[in-house]
């Protein structure tokens, strides 16, 4: 029995920019200055890869600015806060929460703030990254931090989903061959492949609780995120190259208990399971539980290498 969760972050330097949203604010460490609405603003950049929006010229593949907008202002029209550092953290979080977006710098301010002596302006700026969950569509951290001992060469995405871990292997220098049992989302692996001209990625439609047969030594990379079949482990050790790598990560066992998710126990790690079913494996990294433990997620990661 397997568990899967549906789940790019590219190194890029795209951003989407917005200067000088004005509203009026309620801000302020005064009864008066919350209660009193008073001239305020927030410049914003956006992070996010625009190159498939570029290609496409299609809305629906960028971060709606005319959106962005509409969130900001309903929270500023609605909310009183004492502090600037407080209004700009609400901003950012409810950016993160709701646009595709790997990280948000704003810098919100008073335009007319009551200090003797200011002449123009004061306010808060902030820098807020991401958070790469299961359901994000940037590349796990987990992926990402550990790329510098990933070598390119013949990499295997399994249960790659939508392929956000697919694109980034293939747009740094792999061979990628995507592996999944939903049809449609192979598809749309494809077709942003194409559109990104990442010619290096291939992929097979398999379920692999039906078909559990991968080729041994084929593969450098192996990248497996939120899915697990205990049965599949070794298959997947098996299938690595003599110093091939495998990156895993997905639930513990706590996020079950806390939140409900997965709804399956079994469709999680016990603690320290990981470890043991990689146990032919050289480990050369693992972790562990969550970021934030009241927000999770709680999860398993390891980094293990086959031996020569």
């Amino acid at each position: 029995m397997s568990s899967r969760t549906p789940c790019r972050s590219l190194t890029v330097s795209d951003r989407l920019v917005i200067e000088r949203l004005e509203f009026q604010g309620h801000c302020g460490v005064s009864e008066r200055e919350r209660e009193t609405p008073q001239p305020m603003a927030v410049d914003l950049e956006l992070f996010f890869d625009m190159r498939l929006a570029a290609a496409t010229d299609d809305v629906a593949h960028t971060v709606d600015y005319t959106q962005v907008a509409d969130r900001l202002l309903a929270i500023v029209q609605t909310e009183r806060f004492h502090l600037l550092e407080a209004l700009a953290e609400r901003l950012a979080q409810a950016i993160l929460a709701q646009f595709p977006v790997s990280a948000v710098e704003l810098w919100v301010r008073k335009l007319k703030p009551p200090v003797h002596g200011v002449r123009e302006s004061t306010g808060a700026r902030i820098t807020r990254q991401a958070a790469s969950g299961p359901h994000s569509d940037r590349p796990a951290d987990w992926l990402t931090q550990h790329r510098h001992l990933l070598t390119p060469g013949h990499a295997l995405d399994l249960a790659c989903g939508h392929g956000r871990h697919t694109l980034y292997l293939s747009q740094e220098g792999f061979l990628v061959e995507a592996w999944d049992r939903d049809a449609a989302a192979l598809e749309a692996v494809r077709t942003t492949a194409n559109t990104l001209g990442l010619s290096t990625v291939t992929t097979r439609l398999v379920d692999l609780e039906q078909e559990p047969t991968i080729p041994p030594a084929s593969f450098e990379l192996i990248a497996v995120f939120y899915y697990l079949q205990r049965d599949l482990f070794p298959q997947i050790m098996r299938a690595l190259k003599p110093g091939g790598l495998l990156v895993y990560e997905t639930f513990l066992i706590d996020n079950h208990e806390r939140f409900n998710h997965p709804r399956r126990r079994e469709f999680c790690l016990g603690h320290n399971e990981l470890l043991s079913l990689c146990r032919e494996l050289r480990v050369l990294a693992y972790r562990e539980g969550a970021l934030d433990p009241r927000t999770g997620p709680f999860t398993a990661a390891l980094l293990a290498q086959r031996q020569s």
